[in-house]
């Protein structure tokens, strides 16, 4: 009995040996996604962990500092109030223009092959393989076994591929990219979410501090109000991000963490609710915002 039991524990510490060397080969960017795949359905827990007061610095450090992203509002759903001049004739006054701008001047384009959160939950409505979207210079040492270089047409033509898929795009500096990647500067990459509403890993904002969540935010000059054709149906309820849609008395109300992606107007059966940017100067302002964050050049 004792020899089994001797044979038993040499086993398992050989198994224990085997598992961590292993773990300690691995690239930390496919070691990541291996644990983000056994902990996905746990992420609105672990997020709650950042409410904690040294536990939450602590990971606010490691995973979000400095960090500044901004939820992009789909095209289609757009109103852009032009209160200026148009400086060129045919100049793009949609929210897209922002991501285009960084596409048109990046010297480096990256696109990882798959989305990591789909893939994670397994996800049936939106495509797996339309993956994030890497900018800056930062991005040439990101595991080639995770996606591709591509040229300045593909990462275009990957972006529109995106919008049609019915995607939202989220824009900006995001420590954790560059910590599960193991690249930098965090200043030398910009990231580009195309995420979906059933499986996007910031459905952890209304779980997350305050201070984390304030980092995730709309675009300048975003209103979006809800019209007398609600019915108080509770479609937009389900479809948001953040959890900033509920109804009250038979009608949707918006509160103040609505960051303005436009999925609500898009899946609203009375076509309720409308997007506004108060004018073209907004656009221009995300974007200078950003390229104060990432040097994408």
């Amino acid at each position: 009995m004792m020899v089994r039991k001797s044979l038993i524990g040499a086993s398992v510490e050989k198994i224990k040996i085997i598992f961590l060397g292993t773990i300690r080969q691995m690239p930390r960017s496919r070691l990541f996604i291996w644990l983000l795949k056994k902990g996905f359905p746990l992420r609105s827990l672990f997020a709650r962990f950042t409410k904690i007061p040294l536990v939450g610095r602590g990971m606010d450090y490691m995973l979000f500092h400095e960090d500044d992203i901004i939820y992009l509002p789909k095209d289609e759903v757009t109103t852009v109030k032009i209160d200026k001049e148009i400086k060129q004739h045919g100049e793009m006054v949609v929210p897209s223009r922002v991501i285009r701008t960084f596409i048109e001047e990046a010297n480096y384009h990256w696109i990882m092959d798959w989305c990591i959160c789909r893939s994670a939950s397994s996800c049936k409505s939106y495509p797996i393989d339309l993956g994030c979207l890497f900018l800056g210079e930062a991005s040439q040492n990101i595991d080639p076994k995770l996606g591709r270089k591509v040229t300045k047409e593909e990462a275009l033509l990957h972006i529109e591929k995106c919008r049609e898929a019915g995607l939202v795009h989220l824009v900006g500096r995001n420590k954790l990219d560059t910590f599960w990647l193991k690249v930098g500067p965090g200043n030398k990459l910009l990231t580009v979410c195309n995420c979906c509403d059933c499986c996007c890993l910031w459905r952890i904002l209304p779980h997350v501090s305050k201070k984390i969540s304030s980092k995730v935010t709309k675009m300048p000059g975003v209103t979006v109000t809800v019209g007398n054709e609600c019915i108080g149906c509770g479609t937009c309820v389900e479809s948001c991000f953040v959890h900033a849609i509920k109804v009250l008395d038979n009608r949707a109300i918006i509160s103040d963490v609505c960051r303005g992606c436009g999925r609500c107007v898009t899946i609203c059966p009375q076509n309720a609710i409308t997007l506004t940017i108060e004018g073209v100067e907004n656009l221009d302002l995300s974007i200078e915002k950003i390229k104060s964050l990432v040097d994408v050049t």
